[in-house]
Formats: structure tokens, sequence, C-alpha cells
């Protein structure tokens, strides 16, 4: 009997030796997992104003916030993949606006659909995250947007990130033929018709593809979601008033120009150089009014994270390193 309990202790010390290392790296990636809860992207709604703002939400919540602004005609789904890239160092937010992804599109007669309602909706949004100080990332529409947010409130903006978001004349491409401008220039019903089909699948497809070298690397669930949000009952008219009101954000480039000289904030401009609507001059041109801004090109077209998303989330993280707390 003893010489079996001896045995049985024998086996005992040899199964703890064996299994003592596997069970502290078990433990190891338990913790390992439990400190990275953060980087896990959260899904959220906000009332402002009666309208329901969805929004993502990941990283530490005391690390510095970037807040990503969308364009047209997409939502917050084309930072997917850049969210988990920046989120491992940053709090990370980025909203769906008005009209928009998950958040409330109200009727035209409930809801103006111009630049400056959106932003002031915005506005109410980062009010009531209580957002004292952030980057922002402004691409497309969420350019004109997020300029409002930085010229109203200069001191809570650490530094700015375009990617293909214009504030410059001279970067502006007509790729509609005159088509835009002319609907700019009189907004009859004709006019309102010709540009009509710039909402269709077509268009849509057109704004990913267009400018990209490897089309393959264009993931089609952008586009599928795009255009089936666009489809809904009613949505291109609001689509439609918002393009009508594009033409105020080019009446406000030299106020935006003026922000960049007075405040000087640090600004990373990152750019497809194949863009249909921004060319690189109009990436160029922040270097005219602030010295403090970095220019990156990727050969690429207007949605350069669906080619180049790994290139620029370094690249952010790099200028997000530099910037003030």
């Amino acid at each position: 009997m003893k010489a079996i309990n001896h045995v049985r202790a024998v086996l005992v010390i040899l199964l703890v030796l064996f299994y003592q290392p596997l069970w502290a790296k078990i433990g190891h990636q338990l913790n390992k997992t439990n400190t990275m809860t953060d980087e896990a992207t959260h899904y959220r709604n906000i009332t402002i104003k009666g309208v329901n703002i969805f929004y993502r939400e990941a990283g530490p919540k005391d690390a510095p916030v970037i807040l990503l602004m969308h364009g047209y005609p997409t939502s917050s789904f084309m930072f997917r993949n850049l969210i988990p890239i920046l989120s491992k160092k940053y709090h990370v937010i980025a909203p769906d606006m008005p009209g928009f992804g998950f958040s409330d599109a109200p009727a035209r007669e409930e809801y103006a659909y111009t630049f400056d309602n959106i932003a002031n909706t915005m506005q109410g949004f980062i009010d009531e995250l209580n957002l004292k100080r952030f980057a922002i990332y402004i691409f497309d529409y969420g350019a004109p947007v997020g300029l409002r947010l930085a010229i109203h409130n200069p001191d809570r903006i650490t530094g700015i990130i375009s990617q293909n978001g214009n504030a410059y004349e001279q970067g502006l491409l007509d790729w509609s033929h005159g088509l835009v401008k002319a609907y700019w220039e009189n907004d009859s019903q004709e006019n309102r018709d010709k540009v009509r089909p710039f909402f269709n699948p077509e268009g849509t497809n057109f704004q990913y593809h267009e400018g990209v070298v490897d089309k393959s690397l264009v993931s089609p669930d952008g586009i599928f979601q795009d255009q089936q949000l666009m489809d809904r009952p009613g949505n291109v008219e609001k689509q439609l008033d918002l393009l009508l009101d594009y033409r105020n954000n080019i009446k406000l480039y030299p106020v935006f120009q003026k922000y960049f000289r007075d405040r000087k904030p640090p600004i990373l401009a990152v750019w497809g150089n194949k863009d249909p609507y921004f060319s690189p001059p109009g990436a160029e041109g922040f270097k005219k009014d602030d010295p403090n801004t970095t220019v990156k090109f990727y050969d690429t077209g207007h949605f350069a994270l669906e080619t180049h998303g790994t290139e620029i989330g370094q690249d952010i993280l790099a200028f997000m390193a530099k910037l003030p707390k």
C-alpha cells in the first residue's frame, strides 16, 4: 500500500510539473484577453435633439480621443478595418451622421438636410459625450462637417487627419461634366433630375472603384450596404438636398483656411492620388496655410481605406503620437 501511495505521489508531482507551465500560459492568455477588451468595438446609440445617432466606440476610455467622420455615401462602416488599428492606443469614436448608416434619417419636412444642420447635430453629439479634447478624421462629406466643428471648437481639436477631405477649390474636379455645377447655379427640377442618376448603383460603384489599381481589394460589403441604405424610400431626395447645399461648403473654404492660418493645428493629409473628386492639389493646399501639415499620397482612388487601410492606419498612429494630449 505504501508503495502504491508513493507511486501516486510521484505521479501527482509529475502532473503538477508538466501542467504548471501550461496553466501559466493559459493564465497569461486570459489576462491578455482581459486587458484587450477595450479594443473591442461597441455599437451604441444616443439621441441628439430627437435624432438617434448610431456610433461605434473602441479603445481605452482614458486614452486620447479620435473622432472619425465618414463621407458620402457611406457610414462609420467605412472604418471597420481602421478602428482595430487605432483602438490599441486610442479611444476611437465613429458616428453615423443623420441620413446615413444606422442613424435616423428624418423626413425632409422635419430635418433640414444641410451641412450646417448636420454639423449642429454633431455638435450636440460631441457635447453629449463630453469630448473635451480630440483629434478629428475627416473624409468627403465628413470634411465640411468636421471643419465646422473645428472652427467652433478650436480649443478641443488636437489635430486633423484629412483623408480626401477638401478645403480648397483647386482640388475640386468636375467629374460630372458640369451637371453638378449647373445644379448649384440653378436648382430647377430639370437640373435636379439630371444629377439623380448619381445615386444609383452605378454611381456608388464608381465612387469605390474609380482610380483603384487593384479593384479586387475593394470589398463588396460597403458598396452593398451603402446602396441598400441609399435605396430607402425618400432618401435620394434628402441626398439631392445635401448635394445642392454642398455649394455652401465652397463658400466657407476661406473661413476654413483662416482657421488653419490662425490656429495652425497639426494636419495629416492622407490622399488617394487618383480620386475622381478631390485631386492631389487639394491635399497640398493645406501646406499653404498651415506649416504643421504632412501630406501622404497613396496610389488609389477616393475610398483609400479600402485598399491602403493598413498603411494609412500606421501613418495615423505616427501622427497621433506627436500630438498634444
